[in-house]
């Protein structure tokens, strides 16, 4: 090589020169981005390497916000109204419920904050006031639940800035997972206030966005269970109403349209309480709420033990659990408990809780609809909805109410995927109190037939101002709508249009009859007057119409023998009444093997589409 050449670098050096240089940006990076030896940033005040580098600054400006969401201010009139009310706060609910330490707040941190800047790039809680709806995701008796629940303390339970969305989040978040929804009512679970006018500068118009997510859960079978544990007032009494199953604490719940004040200006209605207005005694009889229960702690054992009997979703068959109770468990007594003295009277009740297994009896509306009995049992282990008609109330008639209940007990049997088991003892008139069966019965008559029908439902003017044929009617196209299995046993009676429909909408019919059982277009009360009317309008003539009666009356009784039926296949089978028990749980072990199977296939594929709305 030459002296004074210039040497030309080969690539490895290069390679080297640029490692080099990268190494020095990095290196350089870090020492601007990073603190100093000298603990100053080179960068000067205000700038982003002022705040510490894991975040804290954020996360105690959250924490803090979370303490003042989760401790209670015992000296803030909200609070104070709502433990002089004799009501739980709502995270003691919350507490209560649920299982120990399982809730998982969504949206801890929501609520109205006031900030305060402390420099040109940084600020701080200057006061904060929590979201009045708490929502979130907890276990309840082992099972995964969503959970939302009022905070009557914070402006009793009105909208505030972060109410609306999180709701419509919690309503889509159990379509999406297929979990059970439980609501904690007290106010207006997010309704407006006029003072929302005033916050916000402008009038908006009313909403409802996560309604439709609402009516998608109730079609799905996703468990809408609602409680109301204070004034439920409009958007809150509409939430909880449109649960598949609500209760009512008695001695703090109370839920109406709008409150006091606004009813006495709209109907001049002075002086109403909120329990004058809208009470347990009022809404647990009418059929608004379900359940009735004594208070806070009993509404929870209620929601509890429903949810007991439910799956999580229509997808899901119903929780089957151990039963210790023994399937072949034979009652004595069911041989003697219906009267042969058509006209006496029995317990119902008693007869499904002998035939159930022992102790999960729950029974649905026992305040409303009192001449249809419904509820959840278990045979065997696995969850029944129970239907029964009740011979001590109307005689056995069901009312327009009764038609109601038995209605919307369906339906949620059907998007739960309970099958039904039915005691049938269905009367088509009832007698007035204290007074004899009437014989004067209204017929309708097919033109051009000999044919003669009486609707099997009460009958008489109160029947009809209470619309007993369209309620009946709704219940009818129910029954055949339904595709739940059911199976009968038929105890006594079963005359007239109920009898038909309660029998006969499933094809095949499953079911069994007591010796006790009759059946028929017409009972012989007032049947034998209208069937032979000119014969004993003749008779009378001759002072024989007495003995004609009972002559007939004494044919038509020997013509009905249920032996005289089973001779001609007209009922399937006639059981010892004893034996009850043994042939409902075989029923529904069937109905839990390959026929639930089946269902559950049909409802994912979309072939059957249960409504409970």
């Amino acid at each position: 090589m030459k002296k004074g050449s210039e040497q030309k670098p080969t690539d490895a050096a290069k390679t080297t020169n640029q490692a080099a240089q990268r190494l020095n940006q990095v290196t350089a990076h870090v020492a601007k981005d990073g603190p100093s030896p000298s603990g100053k940033d080179s960068k000067g005040p205000g700038s982003s390497s002022n705040l510490p580098a894991d975040y804290s600054d954020i996360l105690s400006t959250i924490s803090t916000l979370r303490d003042a969401a989760t401790t209670p201010n015992l000296k803030h009139r909200g609070y104070i109204r709502q433990k002089q009310a004799g009501k739980l706060w709502v995270r003691e609910r919350i507490e209560q419920l649920l299982d120990d330490s399982t809730f998982r707040e969504v949206g801890s941190v929501s609520g109205t904050v006031k900030w305060e800047t402390t420099s040109p790039t940084q600020e701080r809680v200057a006061s904060f006031t929590p979201s009045n709806n708490i929502q979130g995701t907890g276990k309840l008796q082992g099972r995964d639940v969503l959970l939302t629940a009022d905070d009557f303390s914070i402006r009793s339970g009105h909208a505030d800035g972060a109410s609306s969305g999180k709701t419509v989040y919690l309503e889509k978040m159990a379509v999406a997972l297929k979990l059970p929804v439980i609501k904690l009512v007290d106010g207006s679970s997010g309704g407006g206030s006029v003072t929302t006018i005033k916050k916000e500068g402008w009038s908006y118009l009313p909403s409802l966005p996560h309604f439709r997510h609402v009516v998608e859960q109730l079609n799905m079978g996703i468990p809408n269970l609602g409680a109301v544990l204070g004034p439920a007032i409009g958007l809150g009494a509409a939430r909880v109403v449109a649960c598949h199953f609500s209760v009512m604490a008695a001695d703090v719940g109370t839920l109406f349209n709008a409150g006091p004040k606004v009813v006495e200006g709209a109907t001049f209605e002075e002086g109403l309480s909120f329990r004058d207005l809208g009470g347990p005694m009022m809404h647990c009889t009418n059929g608004t709420i379900d359940n009735l229960a004594a208070d806070e702690a009993g509404c929870f054992d209620q929601i509890r033990t429903v949810l007991g009997y439910l799956p999580n979703s229509g997808l899901d068959a119903p929780p089957v659990v151990p039963c210790t109770d023994p399937e072949t468990r034979e009652d004595l007594s069911l041989r003697s408990i219906i009267p042969r003295k058509q006209t006496r009277m029995y317990n119902p009740r008693f007869i499904i809780k002998s035939v159930i297994d022992h102790g999960s009896w729950f029974e649905i509306g026992a305040l409303w609809g009192k001449t249809a009995i419904s509820g959840l049992a278990r045979l065997a282990g696995h969850p029944v909805g129970v239907i029964s008609l009740n011979c001590e109330v109307n005689g056995g008639a069901l009312d327009a109410q009764g038609s109601q209940k038995l209605t919307r007990f369906l339906k949620l049997c059907d998007v739960m995927n309970i099958p039904v088991l039915q005691f049938l003892d269905i009367r088509e008139w009832s007698p007035l109190p204290g007074k004899m069966p009437l014989l004067k019965i209204s017929l309708i008559r097919i033109p051009n037939t000999d044919l003669r029908m009486i609707a099997g439902y009460a009958i008489g003017t109160i029947a009809e101002r209470t619309s007993v044929m369209r309620w009946g009617i709704e219940l009818t196209k129910t029954y055949f709508s339904t595709t739940t299995p059911i199976f009968n046993v038929i105890t006594r009676r079963v005359f007239g249009v109920a009898g038909g429909v309660m029998i006969a909408a499933r094809d095949p019919s499953m079911q069994v009859a007591w010796p006790s059982g009759q059946w028929g277009s017409l009972p012989l009360e007032g049947g034998i007057e209208v069937g032979h009317r000119h014969e004993l309008r003749e008779a009378e003539k001759v002072g024989r119409k007495e003995e004609m009666y009972e002559a007939l009356d004494a044919e038509y009784r020997r013509l009905m023998n249920p032996v005289r039926t089973a001779n001609a296949f007209g009922v399937e089978e006639i059981i010892d009444p004893k034996d009850t028990r043994q042939v409902c749980c075989a029923w529904v072990r069937h109905m839990y093997g390959a026929t639930m199977r089946e269902r559950l296939a049909h409802r994912a594929s979309g072939k059957i589409r249960p409504s409970f709305t």
